[in-house]
C-alpha cells in the first residue's frame, strides 16, 4: 500500500475511532515478523511498547519489516513502510515524515507516549538510511 493511498483513505473516514481501526487493519495486513527476529539488537528505543524493526539493502534501495506487540503501534509501522520502504537513503533522509504524519492528524490524536514512539520509529528509520548513505 502506498503512502498516497493511505492519505485519500484518510481524507474520506471523518471519524477518528474509524481512522483508529483503519490503521490496526493495516498493521494486521503486514507481513508477518519472524518470531527469531525479536531481539534486542533491533528494538527501537524510545517506544512505550515493543517495537522491532530491521531494515535490508537491495539495488540501492532500503526495505523495511516491522512489528509492535500493540496493535495500533504495529498500525503505525505499516504506515511507515509506506513511507519509506523501497527508497534509497537519500530519498529516504529527503522525506519530511513529520509533514505526512500531520497531514494524517497523527500529530494531534496520538498520545504523547505514541507520538515520541513513532518520532524515535521515524528517527531510526533515518539513521539506518545515513548508514547506508
Amino acid at each position: 500500500m502506498s503512502i498516497q493511498s493511505i492519505l485519500d483513505d484518510f481524507a474520506v473516514i471523518d471519524d477518528w475511532d474509524e481512522r483508529y481501526r483503519y490503521i490496526i487493519d493495516l498493521g494486521r495486513k503486514m507481513t508477518p515478523f519472524p518470531e527469531s527476529a525479536r531481539t534486542d539488537a533491533v528494538k527501537v528505543r524510545g517506544c512505550a511498547s515493543q517495537v522491532w524493526l530491521i531494515s535490508d539493502r537491495e539495488a540501492g534501495k532500503l526495505t523495511f519489516i516491522g512489528d509492535s506487540d500493540a496493535h495500533i503501534v504495529r498500525g503505525l509501522i505499516a504506515i511507515l513502510l509506506a513511507l519509506y520502504n523501497n527508497k534509497t537513503p537519500a530519498e529516504i533522509l529527503a522525506i519530511d515524515a513529520k509533514a505526512t504524519l500531520q497531514a494524517l492528524g497523527l500529530d494531534t490524536h496520538l498520545s504523547q507516549q505514541r507520538s515520541n514512539g513513532l518520532t524515535a520509529m521515524v528517527e531510526r528509520i533515518r539513521a539506518d538510511a545515513r548508514a547506508e548513505k
